[in-house]
């Protein structure tokens, strides 16, 4: 089964990949990984402002629906901790690529 998946994949040649061009700049993919970056960041953000917000409605009895602070919550929670593990593993493979010998 897996090789009839395997089939159906295209495969490019080889040469043709190595003799294209980038379609981007440099300049331009680093300004694009930064705005991804930002914007992840910024997730993680809104999903600590919007428990920080339902903590604190719940806490001065504005609403009274403990399941849905609980959900947000805890989303805002793995966010930040995916966050974190994504970070470790980014300064992992740097200190990885930075140690190699050239």
């Amino acid at each position: 089964m897996i090789q009839s998946i395997g089939n159906q994949i295209p495969q490019a040649p080889v040469s043709s990949q190595l003799d294209s061009k980038p379609a981007i700049s440099a300049g331009e993919a680093q300004g694009k990984f930064a705005a991804a970056l930002k914007n992840a960041i910024n997730d993680v953000n809104q999903a600590q402002i919007a428990s920080d917000q339902k903590t604190e409605a719940l806490a001065n009895r504005k609403i009274d629906d403990l399941h849905d602070v609980m959900i947000t919550a805890q989303k805002a929670s793995i966010t930040l901790e995916t966050t974190v593990q994504v970070q470790k593993k980014v300064v992992d493979a740097y200190k990885e690529v930075m140690s190699m010998q050239v």
